[in-house]
């Protein structure tokens, strides 16, 4: 089988996740909440042989290809199929023989996979169907947001996701299109946005349908709204003592995961209105990445999807409550 994604700061993830300690170097227990083609999982468990790793994806496709690269570890490996913030919401805590995890690691990024062998339409590069559902049982595909969303709310949507500078103008552009008739393919949806701007800006560094498609693949996977939720369960899933680290490629998604870690950190997190701490003032994690960890040149030469990669890692105290959640808000 030919793996097509390169996983990234893998180095750094093997240094800041590794198992620490005797007990847990012979006996750990890892997820790795979005598996993909199995990357960084396949090198811990390689590693440190006495991990063993439960993986989580949504797409039961890419899952499967991560199954057949992963058998060769047998029982050290298993998987679940599903969202990940779903996962840590009905995680049985209160099961006795339900072990919590000693490493949890989430790599927000795409899989190359996905733009270059799903068929989906993740990317613009080939003439697919518009659709952009990392799970399928989704229920609006990327064709069903741009061929029924309020031009307002669609130029919104993709200027908060992508920072698209001229999102009214291929929001109007979208809507008008689609009174000739359903906008189905990435191509068309590419060629639309294309002649919505300036001239000038269709030659820049990167196509013009760039962050527009980020965006609708964003909103289409509710992927920031997933995130908040989904690191605060995850964190109080997580073995006292053990480490959380999360991969971002986005500043929407940074800006969540390193307010939430700053919050952790934080000896008091009472809102500024409460005249003393309530709070009990003890912090839930030590933050031990105190700025993000990004990828060296060499890295990114070698594998430019990491270009814009950010490592945040926490070891955890104590549970943490509702409190940490200040000024995480879902996007």
């Amino acid at each position: 089988m030919e793996i097509v994604h390169t996983p990234v700061l893998l180095n750094e993830c093997l240094e800041y996740l590794s198992p620490v300690g005797e007990k847990f170097e012979n006996d750990a227990f890892m997820i790795d909440s979005t598996l993909g083609e199995g990357g960084h999982s396949y090198n811990f468990l390689s590693k440190f042989p006495g991990l063993h790793i439960m993986g989580l994806d949504a797409d039961s496709v890419i899952q499967a290809r991560a199954r057949e690269r992963l058998s060769c570890f047998g029982e050290r490996m298993e998987f679940f199929n599903g969202w990940f913030n779903d996962f840590y919401r009905n995680f049985p805590l209160e099961d006795p023989q339900q072990r919590r995890p000693d490493l949890i690691l989430f790599d927000l990024g795409i899989s190359v996979f996905h733009y270059e062998r799903s068929g989906r339409g993740f990317s613009f590069r080939h003439d697919e169907v518009l659709d952009m559902r990392l799970n399928p049982l989704t229920e609006e595909s990327a064709a069903d947001v741009v061929n029924s969303m309020a031009e307002e709310k669609l130029a919104n949507m993709i200027y908060l996701y992508s920072d698209e500078k001229y999102s009214r103008r291929i929001a109007s552009s979208i809507v008008e299109a689609r009174k000739n008739g359903r906008i189905e393919s990435t191509k068309a949806l590419a060629d639309i946005i294309w002649n919505a701007v300036p001239s000038k800006y269709r030659y820049g560094n990167i196509h013009p349908a760039t962050r527009t498609f980020q965006a609708l693949r964003i909103h289409v996977n509710s992927e920031l709204k997933r995130l908040p939720e989904a690191i605060h369960d995850a964190f109080n899933v997580l073995a006292p003592g053990g480490k959380l680290g999360v991969i971002t490629f986005h500043s929407l998604e940074d800006k969540i995961v390193k307010n939430y870690f700053r919050n952790l950190g934080k000896q008091c997190v009472c809102p500024p209105e409460v005249p003393a701490c309530v709070c009990g003032g003890v912090p839930c994690a030590e933050v031990l990445t105190r700025k993000p960890v990004e990828p060296t040149a060499q890295e990114i030469k070698e594998n430019s999807p990491s270009r814009s990669a950010k490592l945040r890692v926490v070891r955890k105290l104590r549970d943490a409550d509702e409190k940490r959640l200040y000024g995480v808000e879902a996007l």
